[in-house]
């Protein structure tokens, strides 16, 4: 019979101590940028098709806003255009004079909560985003505190029609 020899196992000293060191920085880095990236997200809508809804859009009063190249138009299916707001000097759209625009209407139809944003197709993201920051809600003063007031947070996106030119097509 032969017997087995034991050799003695050598126990591994686990050293972890450059794990410990990067927990030690990383946990207080990604705690910091926590704070500064906050992301919002704004819940969109898809205009209700023509065949839904044929017969509740003749009583019921939709607003447009038309983010142009130019110019923003504001718009409803009852009166047409409202208001036209061209760019300012500086190259920018007024939305400052947008936001005062809507201020208006809600005014005069405080129950209507839905639009629809016409954009064309090349409308920067960015305008695009300011735009609906301006039409969704407005900063007033309440009891002594900035709040936002809601004006139309229920926003849809569609394309803006096409724009003929005042000559006709060629």
């Amino acid at each position: 019979m032969r017997r087995k020899h034991r050799r003695p196992e050598a126990v591994a000293d686990l050293d972890i101590t450059a794990f410990m060191n990067l927990m030690i920085v990383l946990v207080p880095v990604l705690l910091i940028n926590l704070v500064f990236s906050q992301i919002s997200v704004l819940n969109l809508n898809f205009p209700e098709s023509a065949a839904n809804s044929a017969q509740d859009n003749k009583d019921q009063l939709q607003l447009q806003v038309m983010i142009l190249e130019e110019q923003l138009v504001i718009a409803d299916n009852k009166g047409g255009v409202i208001m036209q707001i061209p760019k300012q000097a500086e190259g920018e759209h007024d939305y400052k004079t947008l936001a005062l625009a809507m201020q208006d209407i809600k005014a005069r139809v405080p129950e209507k909560k839905d639009i629809t944003l016409l954009p064309q197709e090349s409308t920067s993201y960015q305008t695009l985003v300011s735009v609906m920051d301006k039409v969704r809600s407005y900063k007033t003063v309440v009891a002594g505190s900035v709040v936002n007031a809601e004006l139309f947070p229920d926003i849809s996106i569609a394309d803006a029609p096409e724009i003929i030119p005042a000559g006709g097509a060629q």
